[in-house]
């Protein structure tokens, strides 16, 4: 057995510690690691082993084993980056003939690009030529309209449409949890209604703030990961555990979470994928109705997204929008059809309705920090100040 000190942790993962999510210890640690741990926790990792019931130096050995192994693909106090950077939702038409490169560039150039996704239809719809989709945050000042025009001079998209979240309705992860739900497996009391207004921070909150969300390294797995950080953003401990909490209680800090490579297979956990099927499903409800439609869908615990966006006539008018995660395609559906079922005996009439499947995709946080923002544009050629909103 491996003892690790508290402040100086053997970071040493021996090949005899199970890394695929198959194995009943990992298990237990990843339902609760993936999005179980929300807020700011001064102690992430006894959060978890206190949640999964499973011992600190386990939990500890197993995340930097899986990290390690690329089964974990990051480890990371999340934000809530819909509060501190406009952002959206952008479909691109790009020519046939360039999509895979427009994918590529955007995935390695672009840090305020997030998630890069391919998706195709089951048949012609309207909007079914727009196969890439991707999330955008740009930092508050800057104009996300700009930054996709400059983002079709570099990859030769011919159009895109930005669709910002007006409301959200559920946001979270927990693949393995939800490998065992049923189609229409939802919670008894509506979802929640997620506020999308910007936060201002000060300049403390800022630097703290650039801290708490770098990604982890394995040595940095850890019984008390936040010492070092504070150390690395210039103020003492405690004051990185207050400006943790005081963001928290602003509402801009999300879950501390492990995420796993979820649509790549993985040699380490036995070349499978966590999911197979990525889902984004359109519905398009009476105007006036969207809170009603959107707490409904966010009902369904098969739901790790659901907003109130307008797709507007690229997408026939849809207005609700959410993402669902599945091992089969059949499953998927199955449960698409008992939200739309749920809707109709709610009383909220779908007019329209949609599915756009995810096929090649990259996943990564998308930037927020104004100064990184000055960098890139340096980097891209253009100034700054012409990217202003």
């Amino acid at each position: 057995m491996v003892v690790y000190n508290l402040w100086m942790p053997d970071t040493t993962t021996p090949s005899s510690i199970p890394v695929s999510t198959d194995d009943a210890v990992n298990s237990e640690i990843l339902m609760v690691s993936e999005d179980q741990i929300q807020g700011f926790s001064a102690t992430p990792f006894a959060e978890i082993a206190k949640q999964s019931d499973v011992p600190l130096e386990t939990v500890l050995d197993r995340i930097r084993a899986m990290l390690e192994a690329g089964v974990i693909r990051r480890v990371r106090q999340t934000i809530m980056a819909t509060s501190l950077a406009p952002g959206a939702l952008v479909a691109w038409r790009v020519p046939a003939g360039k999509l895979t490169s427009a994918f590529e560039w955007m995935s390695a150039n672009d840090p305020f690009t997030g998630h890069v996704v391919i998706r195709t239809t089951d048949q012609a719809t309207p909007g079914s030529q727009y196969r890439l989709w991707t999330t955008l945050k740009v930092p508050q000042g800057y104009a996300k309209d700009k930054h996709c025009q400059l983002l079709c001079a570099k990859t030769g998209a011919e159009a895109f449409r930005l669709m910002p979240a007006k409301k959200m309705f559920a946001l979270g992860v927990g693949h393995l949890r939800r490998r065992q739900l049923q189609p229409g497996d939802k919670s008894d009391s509506p979802g929640r209604v997620i506020d999308t207004q910007l936060v201002e921070l000060d300049a403390l909150e800022w630097q703290v703030l650039a801290a708490l969300k770098r990604e982890f390294r394995v040595d940095e797995i850890a019984p008390d990961p936040w010492r070092a950080r504070a150390a690395e953003s210039g103020v003492s401990y405690e004051t990185l555990l207050q400006v943790g909490q005081q963001l928290s209680d602003k509402g801009v800090i999300g879950r501390f979470s492990t995420f796993l490579e979820h649509v790549k297979k993985v040699k380490a956990n036995d070349d499978q994928s966590v999911t197979r099927y990525n889902a984004l499903f359109h519905w398009r409800v009476p105007g006036g109705r969207e809170i009603d439609a959107g707490l409904e869908v966010g009902r369904f615990h098969c739901m790790t997204h659901a907003y109130w966006r307008e797709g507007g006539p690229e997408f026939n008018g849809v207005n609700i929008m959410g993402v669902c995660h599945g091992l089969e395609k059949d499953k998927v559906l199955a449960h698409k059809a008992a939200i739309d079922t749920h809707l109709a005996e709610a009383g909220i009439d779908v007019s329209y309705t949609n599915v756009f499947w995810g096929g090649r995709s990259e996943i990564k946080p998308s930037e927020i920090m104004p100064d990184v923002y000055r960098e890139w544009c340096v980097g891209m050629g253009v100034e700054a100040e012409k990217m202003r909103a």
